[in-house]
């Protein structure tokens, strides 16, 4: 954010470290609200924006910080109707239900609950809230469904009991009400086309698409990300469609006022759209792709918005023409025994131009011990790297793995 073209107008202020909010075992929602509120009303300066681009819980509790200071901001119900995949699903169902999969709640503690999923195999199950495809299993049969059952039974409430406090402070319709965060929702499979995100945004009333960026897996049931690519290379005529889904769901729930990004699956061979799910923030995943592409990083859509400000944001200005996001993941549990030093990556960023390299492991650990993962790999790094057509991305990773020595056992 300080490398905004006009970050010299603002003066940036932490509200809470990564270690607070991520740090523990546990995410601690209700001590994030109140001592958010209070830092918030202690601090001595104005207050004209709060922002985050964080999933859960920072994207949850924006809305209810910024209300008592009188600040732009979606509402804390619309938030919900996007982040609570339950409610989200039945909002959907309303307005565009021709493109989402059948779908149901599941109570993963009660007696027999395959009695209760009236979906054929094969089906997802994951819970109403969590992040980055934590505990999210296709399951194709009745052993398959109790492994899964099992895995989330097990760690179901780093996500569930604080997603729970946050829930009190919703008036949650009949239909809702009684699907909290110790549940899950059963979808049927809709991962066989290829998937595309619409970076977008509200500002009053107006639903505005600034950039699609391509989602392509690997793995176990292609449900591990392996890079993202910008811009999307799916035919202009298809975004389209997306972009008047989109217009029509964010405008049906009242989200205004706030940065998001949708999920979409394109089936090419019978021209079918599905709704995956709605992210109530900017991805941070994306920035360096729009910076390298466009010219600046979409943090300024998020800063403009918090402000109650019409972004501007613009386009085709960078260094490159396409960019990447590869995700460096290994599918089996290992221990790592080397990784590249400081020296070595800047050598590498330096031969690779256009690169950044963010390790997330280090000597002596396990891959296992990684939080928050999805439920078939791990990610040991990512790459983000610029090229001048599409075709260079590719080639241009396998080259920055081989220059890199990581070892594991």
């Amino acid at each position: 954010m300080r490398a905004l073209p006009d970050a010299r107008d603002y003066r940036f202020h932490t509200l809470f470290s990564h270690e607070e909010i991520r740090g523990g075992a546990a995410i601690p929602a209700r001590w994030l609200h109140e001592a958010g509120l209070q830092r918030l009303h202690d601090f001595a300066g104005s207050i004209d924006a709060i922002v985050g681009y964080w999933d859960f819980p920072v994207s949850t509790l924006l809305p209810l910080l910024r209300q008592p200071f009188g600040l732009p901001s979606p509402s804390f119900a619309a938030m919900l109707k996007c982040e609570h995949k339950y409610w989200s699903r039945l909002e959907q169902q309303q307005v565009v239900a021709d493109h989402i999969p059948p779908f149901c709640a599941v109570d993963p503690f009660a007696d027999n609950p395959r009695s209760r999923i009236p979906l054929d195999y094969p089906f997802w199950i994951k819970p109403v809230k969590a992040a980055s495809s934590h505990l999210a299993f296709r399951v194709d049969n009745g052993r398959m469904l109790e492994s899964a059952l099992s895995r989330i039974r097990a760690s179901l409430f780093r996500f569930a009991e604080p997603f729970n406090y946050l829930l009190h402070f919703a008036e949650l319709p009949p239909a809702v009400a009684g699907i909290d965060g110790f549940h899950c929702i059963a979808e049927g499979v809709i991962s066989r086309g290829r998937q595309c995100t619409l970076e977008g945004y509200v500002f009053q009333g107006e639903v505005v698409i600034y950039g699609a960026v391509d989602s392509i897996r690997e793995g176990r049931h292609r449900s591990s990300f392996a890079r993202y690519e910008y811009p999307s290379n799916i035919p202009h005529r298809v975004q389209q469609r997306m972009i008047a889904l989109t217009a029509r769901f964010m405008r049906h729930i009242g989200f205004d006022n706030g940065p998001f990004n949708i999920e979409y699956y394109w089936e090419s061979g019978n021209d079918r759209l599905w709704l995956l799910e709605v992210n109530t923030r900017i991805s941070k995943s994306h920035c360096p792709l729009f910076r390298a592409v466009d010219g600046l990083s979409h943090h300024q859509v998020m800063l403009d918005l918090g402000l109650g400000r019409q972004p501007r944001f613009p386009q085709r200005q960078g260094r490159w023409r396409h960019a990447a996001k590869f995700m460096w993941r290994v599918h089996e549990d290992a221990m790592v025994e080397r990784v590249p030093t400081e020296q070595e990556i800047a050598a590498v960023c330096e031969r690779f131009p256009g690169t950044d390299i963010q390790l997330h492991v280090e000597p002596g650990m396990r891959l296992s011990e990684l939080r928050d993962q999805d439920s078939y790999s791990y990610e040991i790094a990512v790459i983000f790297t610029g090229a001048q057509n599409r075709r260079a991305l590719l080639p241009k990773y396998r080259a920055i793995q081989q220059a890199l020595v990581l070892k594991l056992q």
